[in-house]
């Protein structure tokens, strides 16, 4: 069954954000650029210095004594010429963007996909990492753990009318309370739906008016209700304006998660915070169980966005980057706001993949850490470049601007350099 154009799948947006990497540039590329603007100019002149100057001072009588033989314009051309060859900066203008095409080539080996040089880059920049909860450090896998009804409601009944309010939505806490109905749902019965973002749901189902969500519904609805002390997320039922009970809903850490936090705070980030829509309890004993700096809890998604912005005006340097990682649509805005967007590429949504600066494709925040590996061992290798092929030119341009060098000196300054640096690139690839 046909569901999307090709051009709107997956693999088509994925192969896109690929091609357009190269558009987004790193600090050092931007940098190279501009120096190879003040560069060439000033080696044409010096160049062109070198084949007029000599002459015209052998050809002025009280010069003339300092020259050991007659100098002739053939002669110091083709010495300027040389210098040219020396100069040009084939080097540093082909190794260092081969160098983060590396980088990204190496990250998309292994289901990371960077979407620019610049990002890759300001891994190595990374101060504090702001991570999701549902579904990216927990694997937004949700199971019915406990049903509680309430003022004579019994439990199938409960949990009936539950799953078919929820039967509209994709939520993943919503599939989890349909999984545990395990039963066909009446469509026919559900009169009216209406999914309240940030809090939960309004419908009318077999003639009930019911709600269901969590303690922010009940309070904006003026509901009283009982305050549940529990580890896992609570969703609270009311049916005709009367609290029926409550569902308990737990989802599970991924494997990978407690080591991808420690790993990353071994490679240098300072400080790991998490936002969570759930209560102050859950967000409490997942981020003690997690090693976390930081967590917020009980934020909408516009509320996300604020302490993100708050975050971002505490930062004490510019060069610090804040990182926010998350999968759902909710996060998008989030995601563009911080200094670098990571989205979970496998279960997240197509807005949070959009709105990402980088995807990882398989869902694992241990992919993180290989991405600052990476990203660290290509800064390394494209200032290794840098200083090597800087190094070499400055002394052979010396060397040519003396006119003491050959054309085969030349070719080794230009194209020699030049094949050693590109080889060079390419042991980011292992």
């Amino acid at each position: 069954r046909v569901t999307k154009r090709f051009s709107e799948s997956t693999i088509s947006r994925i192969l896109d954000l690929v091609e357009n990497a190269a558009s987004k540039k790193a600090p050092t590329e931007k940098f190279i650029t501009k120096f190879a603007r003040y560069y060439t100019p000033a080696v044409v002149f010096i160049a062109f210095l070198i084949a007029t100057v000599p002459v015209m001072l052998y050809n002025i009588p009280a010069f003339t004594h300092l020259f050991a033989h007659e100098e002739t314009f053939a002669e110091w051309v083709y010495k300027a010429l040389i210098f040219l060859v020396i100069s040009c900066p084939c080097a540093l203008v082909i190794s260092i963007p081969l160098g983060f095409f590396g980088g990204i080539g190496a990250s998309s080996k292994r289901g990371i996909l960077v979407k620019g040089s610049n990002y890759l880059e300001g891994l190595n920049n990374l101060h504090t990492i702001v991570w999701d909860k549902t579904g990216t450090l927990t694997e937004g896998v949700f199971q019915v753990t406990e049903i509680v009804p309430m003022n004579n409601f019994s439990r199938d009944e409960l949990l009936r009318l539950v799953a078919e309010s929820e039967s509209q939505s994709n939520h993943p806490i919503a599939q989890s309370i349909l999984e545990a109905f395990n039963r066909k749902i009446d469509v026919s019965k559900i009169d009216s739906y209406e999914e309240i973002a940030g809090y939960g749901i309004k419908a009318k189902v077999e003639g009930h008016h019911v709600l269901v969500g969590n303690d922010k519904l009940l309070h904006r609805e003026n509901i009283k209700h009982d305050t549940c002390d529990v580890e896992g997320t609570v969703v609270h039922v009311v049916i005709d304006h009367k609290y029926a009970g409550y569902i308990i809903v737990s989802d599970k850490i991924k494997e990978d998660t407690r080591i991808a936090i420690q790993r990353l705070k071994d490679a240098g980030v300072k400080k790991q915070i998490m936002f969570t829509g759930d209560r102050q309890e859950i967000a409490k004993v997942i981020s003690q169980k997690l090693g976390l700096d930081e967590y917020f809890a009980e934020l909408l998604p516009p509320q996300k966005v604020e302490k993100m912005e708050e975050l971002m005006k505490r930062k004490t340097d510019n060069k610090e980057l804040i990182m926010f990682v998350g999968d759902g649509i909710n996060d998008a805005p989030v995601l563009m706001r911080s200094d670098i967007g990571v989205a979970m590429g496998a279960t997240g949504s197509d807005a949070a993949i959009e709105a990402a600066d980088i995807v990882l494709m398989t869902d694992e925040p241990s992919k993180l850490y290989e991405a600052v590996k990476i990203a660290k061992k290509t800064r390394k290798i494209v200032w290794q470049n840098i200083t090597f092929a800087l190094g070499v030119k400055g002394i052979f341009l010396t060397i040519g601007a003396l006119g003491m060098a050959t054309m085969w000196e030349a070719v080794f300054a230009d194209v020699g350099v030049a094949l050693l640096a590109i080889l060079n690139s390419t042991r980011i690839l292992k």
